[in-house]
């Protein structure tokens, strides 16, 4: 089924001085074509201002198509009336979990969504609870957010978009400000909930994250330039350099193999696969 479809999306930046007038336009979105299906796991790719953070906001309605069409489980962007169902429909988590706590006890700050969307507050304490246990932070509850550690702060921001009941979360760069162990705590709750059914769209910069998706996107100057399978992605080593991009280590380091000669496969993501491909050429 159907969870995202944009066709010919545009959408424009622009800049007003003291008297109202346009002085710049900038298209942030250049006739986007996107399709994702209920349950698929996706990553967004690109360098600062080619456009995914602004493809990710039309995501949860939090910007408004200016051109083309862009339809959210179903529910027309385009329409004002579908402004809450789309946001139910598609949660969102942004980078850095300070600036989406509200509450200064945890359950509080995830019982935030589900009374603004008007939950019977009976069924409000079950939603929060069910929502701590996936993300595996029960015990502190009662806890200042404030005193968690960032992946422990990113994962309540989570379970605040999980008590809203969503088809899919869109994740604007949730870990560029962990550490590693936190990173591993966040990117292992996205993966338990895409394994559950949500939707996962990863807005990210780091290469071993997008490894992870069923299907990547790259974005250019607002434009998809490159999209497919990981494998397909990132085999194409210099057309992502060329982009400013990397690719995952163990990848740049077959490409530089193929290069000097050795006979390998271009899409290789993982040590375990480096390892038994050099181990054929025995």
């Amino acid at each position: 089924m159907e969870m995202i479809r944009a066709n010919n999306l545009v959408f424009e930046y622009r800049q007003h001085n003291e008297h109202g007038d346009v002085e710049s336009v900038h298209r942030a979105l250049n006739d986007v074509d996107l399709e994702v299906s209920k349950g698929d796991f996706i990553a967004i790719l690109g360098h600062n201002g080619s456009g995914k953070s602004t493809l990710a906001k039309h995501l949860n309605a939090l910007l408004k198509p200016k051109e083309g069409t862009l339809f959210i489980n179903g529910f027309d962007a385009h329409e004002d009336n579908n402004l809450w169902s789309i946001r139910q429909s598609a949660g969102m988590v942004f980078q850095n979990p300070d600036n989406q706590i509200i509450a200064s006890i945890v359950e509080e700050d995830v019982a935030f969504g589900p009374e603004n969307l008007g939950v019977p507050s009976n069924k409000i304490r079950d939603r929060v609870d069910a929502a701590l246990e996936v993300v595996e932070m029960t015990e502190y509850a009662g806890h200042s957010p404030y005193k968690l550690s960032g992946g422990q702060k990113q994962r309540v921001a989570i379970a605040g978009v999980l008590a809203m009941r969503p088809d899919c979360i869109v994740l604007d760069e949730p870990t560029a400000m962990l550490d590693p162990s936190g990173r591993k705590e966040v990117l292992d709750t996205v993966e338990k909930l895409n394994a559950d059914g949500i939707t996962i769209i990863l807005i990210t910069h780091f290469m071993e994250e997008a490894a992870m998706a069923d299907h990547i996107f790259v974005m250019e100057e607002g434009n998809i330039v490159l999209d497919g399978h990981p494998k397909f992605v990132f085999s194409h080593v210099d057309q992502m350099k060329a982009l400013g991009l990397d690719v995952p280590e163990v990848t740049e380091l077959a490409h530089a193999l193929i290069q000097s000669g050795v006979k390998l496969k271009p899409d290789i993501l993982t040590i375990e696969e480096m390892v038994q491909a050099i181990c054929q050429l025995r």
